[in-house]
């Protein structure tokens, strides 16, 4: 008898009934059982590319989540985990943050943008546990094979046909992906007052003890500012009920600066008073909004990684030309802390404005 077997063997009639229960509903939550109850740290290998295909629906997807092309590049390897994806910011309507299940994100893996017109936001991949294998210290894989779903499957065409959305075409193509898909694959709300996703945070090794209370402590002084906006009066607000870092723009015309930043270059990111004097009542230099996560490497140096010049624009999946490039650091990404712990870890772009060469 296995370990499973004795412990539920050990239990009450009902409450080994739960047990059972339970475990049935999540061998049912993924195809072929496939939930691996991954832990950060962990190493996995991806699944070949006709096991994975196995595992989609003539979309290319699992759970309403698309395999992109970028992703096959990866198969056969073998990648750390970096963070449990267990929620994400909505960054199509920014309605909050939504759940998403058994899903990982691994060490360094973004999407590449080849079969997406080049986009260059270097979104962090979604990988599906079924996706995955669990590799051993011993290099045992006790892995089942993943049982395809009751779907016909996918192929690499189709796979290649999904990057496109219905309706698109040659002079207007319009592009899906994850990140335009996310809320179909997380429909799932969570609320702001909900303290179980920091405790799982935590638990999980996504965060730790302190951004998480640090996560929770901006949370709720910010949710006091925004209820202060529309109830306290004006001299009895905190800073007029400006949210927490405090950005505070107020130019009508924001100035322009060009640098020429290429890719390996260091550069200073300038602090934020200085970037403040850059922005408008949005907060924003032409266009481009100063993120609050974006305070948190105000002073600090590092590299250009490059020039973003085309980027998929979420809510409508079209292909944007910038008329103005921004800049793209290396490791410098959001870390959630004015975000909920949010692990999408995106990179954050910035002006030149924003930036000086560093000597």
């Amino acid at each position: 008898m296995g370990v499973e077997g004795r412990l539920v063997s050990d239990l009450r009639p009902d409450a080994a009934s739960k047990v059972v229960l339970r475990a049935v509903a999540r061998a049912r939550a993924a195809p072929g059982g496939a939930v691996l109850d991954l832990r950060v740290g962990e190493i996995v290998e991806v699944r070949s590319e006709a096991e994975i295909m196995a595992t989609l629906d003539a979309r290319g997807e699992l759970e309403s989540l698309p395999f992109m092309p970028e992703m096959l590049q990866f198969c056969g390897r073998q990648f750390r985990v970096d963070k449990l994806a267990v929620k994400l910011c909505d960054t199509i309507g920014s309605t909050g943050m939504y759940r998403m299940r058994n899903a990982v994100h691994l060490a360094g893996l973004r999407c590449d943008g080849q079969a997406h017109g080049g986009c260059q936001t270097g979104c962090l991949i979604y990988w599906k546990e079924a996706w995955l294998r669990r590799v051993h210290a011993d290099g045992r894989d006790t892995a089942r094979p993943v049982q395809g779903p009751t779907a016909p499957g996918c192929t690499p065409t189709a796979l290649a046909a999904a990057t496109r959305q219905a309706g698109s075409s040659a002079t207007q193509e319009r592009f899906s992906c994850q990140a335009t898909e996310l809320l179909r694959a997380a429909p799932t709300r969570i609320p702001a007052w909900d303290a179980r996703q920091y405790v799982f945070d935590v638990r999980s090794g996504n965060t730790g003890v302190v951004a998480a209370a640090r996560a929770i402590a901006v949370g709720v002084f910010n949710e006091y500012q925004d209820f202060s906006r529309r109830f306290v009066p004006r001299q009895l607000r905190i800073r007029g009920g400006a949210r927490y870092p405090f950005i505070d723009g107020k130019l009508e015309k924001t100035p322009d600066s060009t640098l020429d930043l290429q890719p390996g270059e260091l550069v200073r990111i300038k602090n934020k008073e200085e970037i403040v004097r850059t922005l408008d009542v949005n907060n924003s230099n032409r266009g481009l909004t100063f993120d609050p996560e974006m305070v948190l490497y105000c002073g600090q140096h590092a590299r250009v990684l490059r020039r973003v010049e085309r980027v998929i624009d979420e809510p409508t999946g079209r292909l944007l030309s910038l008329h103005r490039a921004c800049i793209v650091l290396e490791n410098v990404t959001c870390r959630g802390e004015f975000h909920r712990c949010c692990p999408r870890a995106d990179y954050p772009f910035w002006r030149e404005a924003w930036l000086e060469r560093a000597d």
